[in-house]
């Protein structure tokens, strides 16, 4: 979860750098589509495992997963900021569909003193059994996939018929001037932070897709722009 505001800010900073010349010299030469390419792949990501880790976040990543046990599939793995916060589980399927980014959670692979298994794959299609896992989890993620109806009902096939998807997202202000600038930005947004959409209605895509809330919480992320603040930490079951 990035907003436009955060990402150029943090861009700027970094090609700015003395030693992000050489990114500066090669960006003077590649087409808008390389361009593209290429920022998705080297210049995001760093800038995404930065921004994730805003003190806010951190905190409600700690609140969502302490109690998380089991196997467990974490949808959208991408830098394995959540390791640390995983306590008491056996096994934990790491689905993340970019090797780019993938690349970036090695040094953090020495923290986890459980079992990790990639599955390098979308969340639309996940290769893993009917009913097979008791916990599934999601820190913004859902914002940015692409058929994201598909890739909810993938979820609540893998879960098991007593496990709990647990899930942090930003969402759809509830203030009507702020949804409005949410709208407007939503194309520059996706193509600046990798598909994220700023006003996904996540509480509604989740019920439509056949669950139910046993714990649901609105918040609003400090250090996080207005246009993008407004959070939902949720567990829900099979309905």
């Amino acid at each position: 979860m990035l907003t436009e505001y955060t990402i150029y800010k943090t861009m700027q900073q970094k090609l700015l750098h003395p030693a992000n010349f050489h990114v500066r010299m090669i960006s003077n030469t590649l087409s808008t589509s390389t361009m593209f390419k290429f920022y998705n792949q080297y210049i995001f990501p760093p800038i995404l495992n930065q921004v994730m880790q805003t003190p806010s976040l951190m905190d409600a990543r700690r609140e969502l997963l302490l109690a998380v046990h089991g196997d467990v599939l974490e949808i959208g793995f991408g830098t394995g900021i959540n390791l640390p916060f995983y306590s008491g589980i056996d096994t934990l399927y790491a689905l993340e569909p970019s090797p780019h980014v993938l690349k970036l959670a090695e040094s953090r692979f020495s923290q986890a003193n459980f079992e990790i298994r990639h599955l390098q794959t979308g969340a639309e299609a996940i290769p893993l059994a009917t009913a097979s896992i008791s916990n599934i989890i999601s820190t913004w993620t859902m914002c940015s996939i692409p058929q994201i109806q598909q890739a909810l009902t993938e979820i609540h096939r893998v879960l098991s018929d007593d496990g709990t998807f647990h899930f942090i997202e930003h969402v759809l202000s509830d203030q009507a001037n702020i949804q409005r600038w949410q709208n407007r930005f939503n194309p520059i947004q996706k193509k600046l932070a990798d598909g994220c959409n700023l006003n996904r209605n996540i509480e509604q895509l989740i019920l439509d897709a056949g669950f139910e809330f046993v714990e649901k919480r609105y918040f609003n992320a400090q250090g996080i722009p207005t246009i993008g603040h407004r959070m939902l930490l949720g567990r829900v079951k099979k309905r």
